[in-house]
Parts: structure tokens; C-alpha cells; sequence
């Protein structure tokens, strides 16, 4: 099943948990937070190799963060209000399409049940976004974007250098590329302001779990598809770094 733009826009922003303006501030990952208190317990055996609470929580993760980062590319490829921003979107449209394709090929696997909806606080965001206009939408976008970007990136350190399941190290070894590539495409718009960014990053509001955990989905219902964009010609692999200049 494949969601229409306007679906993917729109379906992740009905039903969110109103939050203060100064948590959206300061906005957590979702799922970062223990559903035990030994992420390292074995919860299955595969073909694969082990699998913890903590690998079956990662995917679930990075599937949840396409859920509201797709639509927030779709708004920013339509209305930033610059050529750095609709690049910016169209690298989180493909880069998560990517990822998606993945946690759905792997999660049968693993045993792992997918949401369908993003976290009650990552709808937030996409609502609190989508309610600017302008250089305010943009910067707003970019804020948001770039302090759980920078949230996530450790985590995935974490995991890749943890598990010991081959698929969860293979999506691990992705979700690495995309996030730096994101994140250095969120930089090249300008609008990082890294004193604020990295307070953010750092001091994280105290939600209750129900805000930062995604719904499981309906019974039977189909699995959601993030359409994949080939159309948009865009390589999310991990950027290159910049030449620094001429050694003397």
C-alpha cells in the first residue's frame, strides 16, 4: 500500500497531544527512553543473531521517525522559502523512503510489529511546523529537524556497535548515512544556531512515555508505505567532508 503526498502530509498531524510551546523547544527522540529497565535482554533468538529490547526498540524507531520526517520533507520541498531548503526536503523524503523500505523488509524477520503513526510528540512537531509561513516555517523546520537529528545520531552509534543481529547492523550502518547527510544538508540552509542547538540536544524536556511512544497499529491493518521518490535524484549516502584548504 502506498500513501498519496497529500495522505503523507497530512494523515500524521490529526490527533496530537497539545505540548508547551517550550517542550517543542526542546524536543526528545522518540523511544530513546527504556520500555525496561535492561535494554540488553534477549527477547528472541533468530537466524540473524540475538535480538534485544534495545534492537527491536531501533527499528521501530527509525520507522517512526519516517512517519513524521517524510511529510515534514513534502512541506519543506513546498513551501521553504529558499533552494537549500527544498534540497534539505527532498533528502529527508528520499533518505527515509530508504530507511522505510528496510524496517519493513527486516521487521518481518525479527518478529517486529511496525507503527503506522508517529509518536503523539513528533505529530506535535509536524503540526507546530506546518502552522508557520515563511522564513519562520523554515527556521522552525530546521530547529526541530536538526536537535533530533542530533539526538538520534549516538543512539545509532549505540546499536551499531552493540548488536549482535546482522539486520539490526545493517539498518544501523544505514540510518548512520542518513542521519549525517541530513543533518549536513539542515546545516547548509543556514539556520543552525549551534549554541541553541546543542542546549537542546542536551536538556530534553521530561515527557510522559505515551507522548513519545507511537501507537501500535490497528489489528490486520495494512502496513503504510513511504512512496519512494527516485524522481527527486537525490544520494543520501554519508557526505564526503569538505576540503579544508591548501597544506602548506
Amino acid at each position: 500500500m502506498r500513501i498519496s503526498r497529500s495522505t503523507a502530509g497530512t494523515v500524521f498531524v490529526g490527533g496530537a497531544l497539545v505540548l508547551t510551546l517550550s517542550a517543542l523547544a526542546y524536543p526528545a527522540m522518540l523511544g530513546v527512553e527504556n520500555t525496561s529497565s535492561d535494554t540488553s535482554r534477549i527477547i528472541a533468538n533468530t537466524q540473524y543473531g540475538p535480538l534485544t529490547e534495545a534492537d527491536r526498540d531501533f527499528v521501530v524507531k527509525v520507522r517512526a521517525a519516517g512517519l513524521w520526517e517524510y511529510p515534514l520533507g513534502e512541506m519543506a520541498m513546498q513551501r521553504g522559502t529558499s533552494a537549500a531548503m527544498k534540497e534539505a526536503g527532498a533528502h529527508l523524503i528520499v533518505g527515509h523512503s530508504g530507511l522505510d523500505e528496510l524496517c519493513r523488509k527486516i521487521a518481518p524477520e525479527l518478529g517486529v510489529t511496525l507503527p503506522n503513526q508517529a509518536s503523539p510528540q513528533q505529530q506535535q512537531f509536524v503540526a507546530t511546523v506546518d502552522s508557520k509561513s515563511g522564513k519562520e516555517f523554515d527556521s522552525t523546520a530546521v530547529t526541530i529537524m536538526r536537535v533530533t537529528h542530533g539526538q538520534i545520531f549516538p543512539v545509532i552509534a549505540k546499536i551499531r556497535a552493540s548488536t549482535q543481529n546482522t539486520l539490526v547492523r545493517q539498518l544501523a550502518d544505514l540510518a548512520n548515512d542518513t542521519v549525517l547527510d541530513h543533518i549536513t544538508v539542515l546545516e547548509k540552509t543556514g539556520l543552525v544556531n549551534y549554541d541553541q542547538i546543542n542546549f537542546q540536544q542536551t536538556t530534553p524536556p521530561k515527557l510522559p512515555k505515551d507522548q513519545l511512544t507511537p501507537p501500535p497499529p490497528q489489528p490486520g491493518s495494512p502496513v503504510l508505505v513511504l512512496k519512494p521518490r527516485p524522481d527527486l535524484n537525490v544520494n543520501t549516502a554519508s557526505p564526503q567532508p569538505s576540503p579544508s584548504g591548501t597544506v602548506g
